[in-house]
C-alpha cells in the first residue's frame, strides 16, 4: 500500500512526542492510517531536521535521538522517501516563495510523489505550492 500523505517535520515530532499538539483533523487522519496499516511518508530531509532540532534543544522528544530514529526505522507505518535528482530539480523550480531549504525539499517531495502534505506551517499553506492537510 502506498502512502497518501507526507508528514512535515513538526507533525512527526508532535505525533511521536506530544500528539495533543496536533489538530483534531491531523490526529484523526493519522489514527485512520494506523488502523488501516497504511504507511505515511517522510522526506529524508525530515530526518536531518529532527537531528538538528533535537541537538540544539528546539524539539523535545521522548528518549534519545537514537531511540526516535530506531522507532521511525523499525515502524512499518513510516516510509522515508529519499532525496532524488527529480526532487532536487523540483526544489529549484519552486522559486523563492519558501526560503527554508528543508521546507522547500519537503514540498518538492510531496509534489514529485503526488502526496498531500500534512502541515501546520502557515508559510507552506499560504504558498499554495502543494495540497495540504491542516
Amino acid at each position: 500500500m502506498a502512502p497518501r500523505f507526507l508528514l512535515d517535520t513538526h507533525v512527526v515530532i508532535r505525533w511521536l512526542a506530544e500528539p495533543a499538539k496536533l489538530s483534531r483533523g491531523q490526529l484523526r487522519l493519522l489514527e485512520e492510517a494506523v488502523r488501516r496499516a497504511e504507511p505515511v511518508a517522510l522526506s529524508a530531509i525530515t530526518l536531518l531536521e529532527i537531528a538538528l532540532l533535537t541537538s540544539d534543544g528546539s524539539a523535545r522528544i521522548k528518549g534519545t535521538i537514537e531511540d526516535l530514529f530506531n522507532e521511525l526505522q523499525g515502524n512499518p507505518a513510516f516510509r522515508v522517501l529519499p532525496l532524488t535528482f527529480e526532487i532536487a530539480s523540483e526544489v529549484a523550480s519552486l522559486g523563492g516563495s519558501l526560503r527554508d531549504p528543508a521546507d522547500r525539499t519537503i514540498v518538492a517531495t510531496a509534489r514529485v510523489h503526488r502526496l498531500k502534505l500534512m502541515t501546520s506551517d502557515q508559510r507552506i499553506i499560504e504558498s499554495r505550492l502543494v495540497p495540504v492537510l491542516e
